[in-house]
């Protein structure tokens, strides 16, 4: 078997392009041997002619039809090695700095391209293509016309492609945008319950690692266009779902070109420094003084007529991770200013931290009307209410660490200002701190200070606290008061006063409550446990999560009826020995006590 017909065998559709490359095939070899009168020799003839042209290989074909090797096998193997050698070679030229380096691409791109359909010849093609920064126009569309060339191409190769394409580019990210989503809903419905593993805990460098990041940094590279067009359909997915893990997702796309160092995209993005200065203060979870002197000057540095640009820094904002830093800093300066007795209006600190936080939360009414413009802070009322809930929290922990002869006769306060209660229900900013607060009073096992503000929630700014983000907080947080789910009051309170005065409307709720009670079953009344069961019994439509955590908190119930844990009472000092008399001459000890 010749080297040409060994090389065009693989693929009979391209016969037609082997043919005007002027190679002959397996047709021509018919042909030749139904007109000939001496096959054997037309065969040694079509040998010679289409064989490998090396004078010095000739004597040596021999020697291996004497050891049995085919030709085609032989034929096949040098073929591979010179396929080899020419995609290397095709990688030095492009490296290099060959001036002409391209044009020599270019001439090679034209005598493959016919043969792109064979695959012994494909990688060949596809490997030149990589290396063009600038593939010829007719080229890519019959890349792209074909749907089996589009699906081998290079990433570089597509990238071409997608610049000139949004619809296409739109379908390659879709389903990666979708599993971004999912992914992070699912980390708010994990099945850990712990205040130390939350979905906050992983650094920003470790959510960046993550498939999505990687792959659609990848699709990018270093192509500003492709790069405006993912900012797009996050901006228009964020307005249509007002779902803020797009949010995250535009800051950590962001960040992970930045550790690339792809210095094309992050140095025309005006967002990058504010985001990399921010990205620091998410990795400590605290915006300290100088940080904040930074970010401020960001702000401050908006120009007129670069106004658009506090769109995308408020989206940046917006993300549940930089929201989570900034709050639980307000709430650290809030602290500050209690043991220094100062006002909150006294801290340029506090005020940045307020105008971030209310910039972030107003993302998505800038976005959709279009109007940039810094939203207005109305807190002036709400902050003075909130510092009189602190000192009262502040006031009752100093005073139970007091001896008994100093502590006063007032009892704990059971309700909260009005101007607390009415700030939470109307605007955005003031219930995120409210929200925030409770976790922190939560942190510190206040359980008069929960019992006072939980039933607060059931009427908060859009339903705030009924959102996946602070009930997979408050659900973690609550496992530092496991021991107070014994008392009937304490339930009473978080149940009946809070969770389920809206689980039977929102499913979320219905499956936060649900984890919950399966780390926390059993510190649980039984009489109570039982009533909660069947209040919590599955609806006759919801969803294979909640159906499946109802059976194993059934199950774990079941199972502690048929093996009760030991009472945690004290074991009995008496060890049934009978008195003795014992005498009382004194003992001098031998060793020092």
């Amino acid at each position: 078997m010749c080297f040409s017909s060994s090389m065009a065998n693989d693929c009979s559709q391209s016969n037609s392009n082997v043919l005007c490359l002027g190679i002959s095939n397996g047709e021509d070899l018919k042909e030749t041997l139904t007109n000939c009168t001496e096959p054997l020799k037309a065969i040694d003839q079509f040998q010679m002619e289409n064989g490998i042209l090396l004078p010095t290989l000739q004597s040596a074909l021999p020697f291996l039809d004497l050891h049995g090797t085919p030709r085609l096998e032989f034929h096949q193997s040098v073929f591979d090695e010179l396929r080899e050698k020419l995609m290397e070679r095709v990688a030095i030229i492009a490296e290099g700095k060959d001036e002409d380096r391209y044009g020599k691409l270019e001439e090679l791109l034209e005598k493959s391209f016919p043969l792109v359909k064979m695959p012994s010849i494909q990688p060949v093609v596809m490997q030149v293509l990589k290396h063009l920064p600038k593939v010829p126009e007719k080229k890519l569309k019959m890349v792209m016309a074909d749907k089996e060339l589009y699906k081998v191409c290079a990433v570089e190769v597509k990238r071409q492609i997608w610049q000139d394409n949004q619809a296409l580019f739109g379908d390659e990210v879709s389903p990666l945008l979708k599993q971004y989503i999912v992914e992070k809903e699912a980390a708010l419905f994990s099945s850990d319950l712990s205040i130390l593993h939350n979905f906050f805990s992983p650094s920003p460098k470790t959510r960046r690692q993550g498939e999505v990041v990687l792959k659609l940094t990848h699709m990018i590279g270093k192509n500003v266009k492709l790069y405006d067009m993912v900012l797009q359909f996050l901006r228009t997915l964020f307005l249509r779902t007002r779902n803020v893990h797009y949010c995250t997702l535009r800051a950590e796309l962001l960040m992970s070109l930045h550790d690339l160092d792809i210095s094309e995209i992050c140095s025309v993005d005006p967002c990058h420094k504010f985001t990399w200065c921010l990205d620091a203060c998410i990795r400590e979870k605290f915006v300290d003084g100088k940080r904040a002197r930074e970010l401020q000057g960001f702000l401050d540095g908006v120009k007129k007529g670069q106004e658009q640009v506090l769109g995308d820094l408020s989206m940046i904002l917006c993300d549940p991770f930089a929201c989570n830093t900034l709050v639980l800093s307000i709430m650290r300066n809030l602290q500050e200013l209690l043991s220094q007795e100062a006002l909150p209006r006294d801290s340029p600190d506090l005020m940045l931290l307020l105008r971030m936080l209310s910039l972030g939360q107003g993302a998505w009414d800038m976005i959709d009307s279009q109007v940039f413009k810094e939203p207005r802070l109305v807190l002036t009322r709400f902050l003075p209410a909130m510092m009189s809930v602190v000192v009262d929290d502040h006031t009752f922990t100093v005073e139970q660490k007091l001896p008994s002869e100093e502590k006063s006769s007032l009892s704990y306060p059971t309700t909260l200002p009005d101007a607390f209660n009415r700030y939470l229900q109307e605007n955005r900013v003031a219930c995120e701190m409210g929200l925030y607060y409770i976790l922190h009073i939560a942190k510190l096992r206040n359980k008069n200070a929960l019992q006072r503000l939980l039933p607060a929630l059931v009427e908060t700014y859009n339903d705030m606290a009924f959102g996946d983000i602070f009930l997979h907080l408050l659900t973690g947080h609550l496992t530092l008061l496991s021991d107070e789910f014994g008392s009937e009051e304490f339930c009473s309170v978080v149940f009946d006063g809070f969770l389920l005065t809206s689980f039977s409307s929102k499913e979320n709720v219905h499956r936060h409550t649900l984890r919950m009670l399966l780390h926390l079953h059993h510190k649980v009344l039984p009489s109570y446990m039982e009533n909660l069961m069947k209040t919590l019994e599955l609806p006759k439509q919801c969803s294979e999560p909640v159906k499946e955590l109802y059976t194993q908190l059934t199950e774990k119930l079941e199972a502690q009826k048929k093996s009760p844990p030991p009472a945690d009472e004290t074991p009995s000092m008496d060890l049934g020995l009978h008195p003795v008399t014992v005498p009382t001459t004194t003992v001098t000890p031998t060793q020092p006590l």
